[in-house]
């Protein structure tokens, strides 16, 4: 009965078994993130329809609304992250430039400082550079990633196969 404790503890201890835990814990992270983004939208919904019975105010009517889209997207982003433990950078692009626009909308450009609305048209720039250049490069490399590797264990018989050779 001991050896099979002390065997049970060890195999927390071993790499596939904490990298498994990690993810699980990881996966429960998302999931409860996507449950609480879901239970925002809801309430900002909520909010926005309830917004309808007073004098409307289009600018805060474009901005919930945007605000809506980017957690949308967000959900989307993070049920992405899910299914393929990989994180879409064109669609965190398109949640930034969105919700950089939002702000803008928010505030009204006539509003908003000479300098500050330089550096968010250089942000809105870089950004739209990101967008339009993920594609390019995704096609000059081959959509290689580079996040996925697969480590096949050798088998006694491949190492002892191997030959080692000093240069």
């Amino acid at each position: 009965m001991p050896k099979r404790v002390i065997r049970e503890v060890n195999s927390w201890f071993e790499r596939e078994t904490i990298v498994n835990n990690l993810e699980r814990f990881q996966d429960f992270i998302i999931v409860s993130l996507c449950l609480g983004l879901f239970c925002v939208m809801l309430i900002r919904l909520g909010d926005m329809f309830l917004s309808f019975i007073h004098p409307l105010d289009l600018r805060e009517v474009t901005s919930d609304i945007l605000f809506i889209l980017i957690l949308v997207e967000l959900f989307r982003l993070l049920i992405d992250y899910l299914q393929t433990q990989q994180i879409s950078v064109g669609a965190a692009v398109e949640i930034t430039i969105v919700s950089a626009l939002r702000e803008v909308i928010l505030r009204g450009v006539l509003e908003i400082q000479q300098k500050q609305l330089f550096g968010i048209s250089a942000f809105l720039f870089v950004l739209a550079v990101i967008f339009v250049a993920l594609p390019l490069m995704s096609r000059m490399f081959g959509n290689a990633t580079t996040t996925h590797h697969e480590i096949l264990p050798e088998s006694p018989e491949m190492l002892s196969n191997k030959t080692v050779t000093s240069e």
